[in-house]
């Protein structure tokens, strides 16, 4: 492409906004999963006895497992949410941003 159709482009309402909702929300989606991640690595190595105390009395669970559990739980249903952003707000500024570029 010509770089004045490219900077046509970048100009472009749509599409920066676009770039931006994206952005915004893959990196606010990306903290939340890593600042989980590690915190539980960081807790595994740093006071792996909080892990591994049992749920309750006679349980042969510990509360490490549901914690790990959770953190992948949450890890599908943050994308999911990202696939449902994406299909409902993304594609309608891509659709326009393309018709306005057409």
């Amino acid at each position: 492409m010509k770089n004045i159709e490219i900077t046509k482009l970048l100009r472009n309402r749509c599409f920066r906004e676009l770039v931006y909702e994206r952005t915004r929300l893959s990196m606010a989606l990306s903290l939340v999963v890593l600042v989980g991640y590690y915190g539980f690595i960081l807790t595994a190595a740093f006071y792996p006895t909080l892990l591994s105390l049992p749920i309750s009395e006679k349980s042969l669970v510990t509360v490490g497992w549901p914690i790990g559990a959770a953190l992948i739980i949450i890890s599908w249903l943050l994308t999911g949410w990202y696939v449902y952003c994406a299909n409902r707000r993304f594609d309608d500024l891509n659709a326009q941003f393309l018709r306005e570029v057409h």
